[in-house]
């Protein structure tokens, strides 16, 4: 849905991406607008280098854009609701710099605005990596809602930037304020992160895994995973298969050692999850295989696709939602040729097959545990 954010510097008008009239999940927070209020009140200079970090659907960028920010962000989503919310507001899109978290970071940081993301990695890495750009004048400001605040959160920037202090809180929201030590022995960056995977699991039995901060399940194989990877579809010849929402790409591989005459297509809306499944399709297998930033399916060819894997999260950000399994399933149906199959896992209590069953018309139960179920929907 479109809503308004006041800010000191007029009204906003904010879409979440892709646009769902049925979504009625704002663009923007109490945390955006308190920062917001916060740079006026306290006249921060909004002049040189201004980096703006984790804004998750555009809006501190919006409302910063005639200062002309560098927006950093590990989501497609992300970046494409901030083109489309600039241009909602008269903003040429060209007039900001729009990079992912997998683009080299400015070498000059003179204003640091950080959205806390949901990830402790994902913002130890990004502060790791900002921090040879933060100078004695930098100002840094990191902003919440004060459920996504912790202890630790506060240690990170302490340790990595330098000394860090909250505010109180208003409307159920926090900002952090930082100041920079140049000479602080910060250590080096631990992301990404390889690990290897346990035995016991088929093909990918003692393989290595490489996770870039963010993505699910940094250190270890998850449980949800190790159950699909007991089940998964095998001997299937020269098809197209995708792992939808691959994270770090360890379904797909497994898919690729199985079928080892299909080409594989990894996708994520994470630059950071396609970056790890890339990493480690190359170190474990040799097959064919693409990479690919979207929001799901959308910009694929229909009827071109014969099996899709999809494991869907069912939280955006903070929020519970079924949006994103409706779109992954829905995109899923328009990519598959007739007979082609979607593969499912999800917790039992989700009720994916009721939503594959109105899609498709049909929903068949592969496997299922106390906690998980595979489920198969075909074409017709």
């Amino acid at each position: 849905m479109n809503d308004r954010l006041t800010t000191p510097w007029g009204t906003c008008t904010l879409a979440r991406f892709p646009e769902d009239p049925r979504d009625r999940l704002r663009a923007w927070d109490a945390s955006d607008a308190y920062l917001l209020r916060h740079l006026a009140a306290s006249r921060t200079p909004l002049t040189g280098a201004v980096v703006v970090v984790g804004d998750r659907w555009g809006a501190l960028t919006t409302a910063l854009a005639e200062h002309r920010p560098t927006q950093i962000t590990d989501s497609f989503l992300s970046r494409e609701a901030t083109r489309a919310n600039l241009l909602r507001n008269g903003t040429d899109p060209d007039g900001v710099r729009l990079l992912t978290t997998q683009d080299t970071t400015p070498s000059r940081v003179d204003l640091l605005l950080v959205r806390v993301p949901k990830s402790l990695a994902l913002l130890e890495d990004q502060l790791h990596r900002l921090a040879p750009g933060v100078h004695e004048g930098t100002v840094v400001i990191g902003t919440g809602m004060v459920r996504e605040i912790h202890t630790s959160t506060l240690r990170l920037f302490e340790r990595i930037l330098g000394p860090t202090r909250t505010s109180l809180a208003e409307q159920k929201a926090r900002l952090i304020f930082c100041t920079p030590d140049p000479g602080l022995e910060r250590g080096a960056n631990p992301w990404p992160y390889r690990y290897q995977l346990p035995d016991g699991i088929g093909p990918l039995s003692g393989r290595t895994v490489t996770n870039h901060a963010g993505v699910f399940c940094a250190d270890r194989l998850d449980v949800g995973t190790r159950f699909l990877l007991r089940h998964l579809p095998s001997g299937r010849g020269a098809e197209r298969i995708v792992d939808l929402g691959c994270g770090n790409g360890v379904v797909g591989l497994a898919a690729a050692l199985a079928n080892p005459e299909a080409e594989v297509l990894f996708v994520d809306e994470s630059y950071q999850a396609v970056a790890s499944a890339e990493a480690t399709y190359r170190d474990n297998a040799q097959g064919v295989a693409e990479f690919h930033v979207g929001d799901g399916l959308s910009g694929m060819p229909a009827a071109g696709v014969d099996l899709v894997l999809n494991n869907p999260p069912f939280h955006s950000h903070q929020a519970t939602t079924d949006a994103t399994a409706r779109r992954m399933f829905t995109g899923a149906r328009r990519a598959l040729r007739p007979g082609g199959e979607l593969w499912v896992i999800g917790n039992r209590h989700l009720g994916y097959h009721v939503k594959l069953r109105r899609l498709f018309g049909n929903s068949e139960l592969v496997a299922s545990d106390p906690k998980f179920v595979i489920l198969k929907a075909v074409k017709q």
